[in-house]
């Protein structure tokens, strides 16, 4: 009797019940594609949101870039604008500014900028600068008519009394820098894009 424990029992569990035939491992896989398929789907359902509300609402987009038109600004006059929620200050030199700015040494300032480099080429006497001064972030004076323009004909910040000249170049006061000049370019002969 031991020896009829013993014997072997047939192998009844065919090919197809072991999932090895070709449509068992094509049905497998279908299903595992489709499972990861779903679950990509879900996450980029999931990521989506997320990811969307950390763009620039459209206020912001908006603001981002400011167009000026500079064509009623007489030699001598600067207007005011805003850009980014900040004054932005245009001057339009006369010839004795730009002379008398391009006369000063760059060498000499404390912060070392020719007038060539703070404006674009062939429009050498319009100056667009931040109207923020660099020491605290007051709004200098100078850009209105009838307001002091300081020791040097261009800035004067009422704050701390730092004294910016028609090139918006820091020249006397605790201000660290020149007025900073944004980015900007001239889309036509009258018209400025900033930002």
């Amino acid at each position: 009797m031991a020896d009829t424990a013993a014997t072997a029992i047939p192998d009844t569990a065919g090919p197809e019940t072991a999932g090895e035939t070709g449509d068992g491992v094509r049905r497998r896989d279908f299903l595992d594609i489709a499972a990861v398929s779903a679950a990509g789907i879900g996450g980029l359902a999931v990521l989506y949101p997320l990811i969307s509300q950390m763009a620039p609402s459209k206020d912001v987009l908006a603001a981002s870039t400011t167009e000026v038109d500079v064509s009623a600004i007489q030699p001598g006059q600067a207007i005011k604008a805003v850009f980014r929620k900040q004054p932005l200050f245009v001057r339009r030199l006369t010839p004795a500014e730009v002379e008398a700015a391009n006369a000063t040494p760059a060498g000499t300032l404390r912060d070392p900028q020719s007038l060539a480099e703070r404006t674009k080429e062939g429009h050498e006497d319009m100056l667009v600068t931040m109207g923020v001064c660099t020491h605290l972030g007051c709004v200098p004076l100078g850009a209105a008519e009838g307001e002091v323009k300081g020791e040097f004909g261009g800035y004067f910040c009422p704050c701390h009394g730092s004294h910016y000249d028609t090139a918006g170049r820091i020249r006397k006061g605790p201000a660290p820098t020149n007025l900073e000049v944004p980015e900007y370019e001239f889309t036509s002969d009258t018209v400025i894009r900033v930002g």
